[in-house]
């Protein structure tokens, strides 16, 4: 990236000082089927890295599903100080899982993020800034966040894992209206899929105890869902637990009830809705049924679902 402009038109002067002598090497792994509007935001971004920042960065546009993990994965040690995940929550979690398979080692490597996606859900947990000139600033100069992951069926996941219905509306959303509408396609699923019910019963055992059985369930690591909707009020990616979100009534009424109570901010007022700590999860069900894990299919039921035997260091403001 050579000099240029910043976001807004604003002339950037090239890093001189303690910046340049600071620069960051970043590793930026970019999911270039973001759209016109994202490619600007990212290339704004690394425009401000490069010229305000002193950031060496090189960047890597992936091709398909896969490549964003394979390269976190070939990351050789002391190559970067950062690897930077530039998409939505599918594309940062290849990356999660590149840079926490390496060998079996734990990663030393901090995660970097810069939100392109639908839900950026990651990104709202860390109260990252969305603008241009604050994702820059916390990739030159951010801290790093030591993070416990999940792990279901061996994939890792940052923010959440679970069985039922919102696995269902991830395996089932039209691209092609995510494309267009963003987390409106996410809602028309999730009412047909409620119209068409089916799916489960799910039988859930926490940490050894005997099963339960449930309409869905999802086990969080942070506490917002969706976006900044809430489901486990209590959970951080800091915290060493998971948080079992358990929806125990089937039926359609019970479905959109549920719905109502996540997006008015209700949910975890329900008498009926629990949320248990936990290390280990297991969750039964019919064999195959698919278990998203950060908004991507991860795993297929029957699936054990723990903590990552690695800390992910993740930049934050």
């Amino acid at each position: 990236m050579g000099a240029g402009v910043a976001d807004g038109g604003e002339s950037v002067p090239e890093a001189s000082g303690p910046a340049a002598a600071s620069r960051r090497r970043l590793l930026v792994i970019h999911n270039p089927v973001a759209g016109a509007r994202r490619a600007r935001r990212l290339g704004a971004v690394l425009e401000l890295l490069e010229q305000r920042h002193g950031a060496v960065v090189t960047l890597r546009a992936t091709g398909g599903r896969g490549d964003a993990e394979a390269m976190a994965r070939a990351v050789a040690p002391g190559a970067f100080d950062a690897v930077v995940a530039a998409g939505g929550d599918g594309t940062i979690n290849e990356v999660v899982n590149g840079l926490g398979t390496r060998g079996g080692e734990e990663t030393t490597i901090p995660l970097g993020i810069v939100p392109l996606g639908t839900a950026n859900v990651l990104a709202h947990e860390l109260d990252l800034p969305l603008d241009a000139e604050g994702v820059a600033r916390v990739l030159a100069e951010g801290r790093t966040l030591p993070v416990h992951l999940g792990v279901a069926n061996g994939r890792a996941f940052a923010m959440m894992a679970g069985a039922g219905l919102d696995a269902w509306v991830v395996e089932r959303v039209d691209t092609r209206l995510k494309r267009l509408i963003g987390k409106g396609a996410y809602a028309v699923e999730t009412l047909v899929r409620i119209a068409a019910g089916g799916g489960g019963p799910y039988r859930v055992a926490v940490d050894g105890a005997e099963p339960v059985e449930v309409a869905s369930v999802i086990v969080a690591k942070g506490h917002f869902y969706g976006g900044r909707f809430v489901c486990a009020p209590d959970a951080r990616l800091t915290d060493p637990r998971l948080h079992v979100c358990l929806f125990p009534r089937a039926g359609r009424g019970n479905a959109l009830r549920y719905l109502w109570g996540v997006t008015a901010g209700r949910l975890p007022r329900f008498p009926d809705y629990r949320i248990l700590p936990a290390r280990r999860v297991v969750v039964d069900g019919p064999a195959g049924e698919p278990v998203q894990g950060d908004g991507d299919v991860i795993a297929r039921l029957p699936a054990e679902i723990g903590l990552a035997p690695w800390v992910l260091p993740l930049l934050a403001r």
